[in-house]
């Protein structure tokens, strides 16, 4: 069974920087797509980022160049390095299964999710 865990959300000030994480057992990241989402309060699910089976990374072009999506295949751990971070940041992070396409379509498996909140 395919199952994600995030983890290493937290309450930081704007400009500080946080990693998180996404555990996932039940498969090897070599063989698996993974992405990371964010919901805001009040406001629709945000794609933010994608890494292929062979490590490429697609990223959303409004987070400029802020976050940083990379794995460790030993650990099959993938995270999220977040930096600069602003209030507006602020949001539930998930990590799935599969692109934004295939999340789109209802595929995928996803963990529950880490809370992110960022205030001075």
């Amino acid at each position: 069974e395919v199952q994600l865990v995030e983890s290493g959300g937290g309450l930081v000030q704007p400009g500080d920087s946080l990693k998180l994480s996404c555990a996932v057992s039940g498969v090897t990241l070599r063989s698996s797509t993974i992405s990371w989402l964010r919901q805001a309060p009040g406001k629709g699910l945000e794609w933010l980022s994608t890494i292929y089976n062979d490590g490429t990374v697609s990223n959303r072009d409004s987070i400029g160049g802020r976050f940083e999506t990379f794995r460790d295949t030993a650990m099959n751990t993938v995270y999220l390095r977040m930096n600069q971070l602003r209030p507006e940041d602020t949001a539930v992070y998930h990590c799935a299964t599969g692109t934004a396409a295939t999340i789109s379509l209802g595929e995928g498996r996803w963990g529950q999710g880490t809370q992110v909140t960022v205030s001075s």
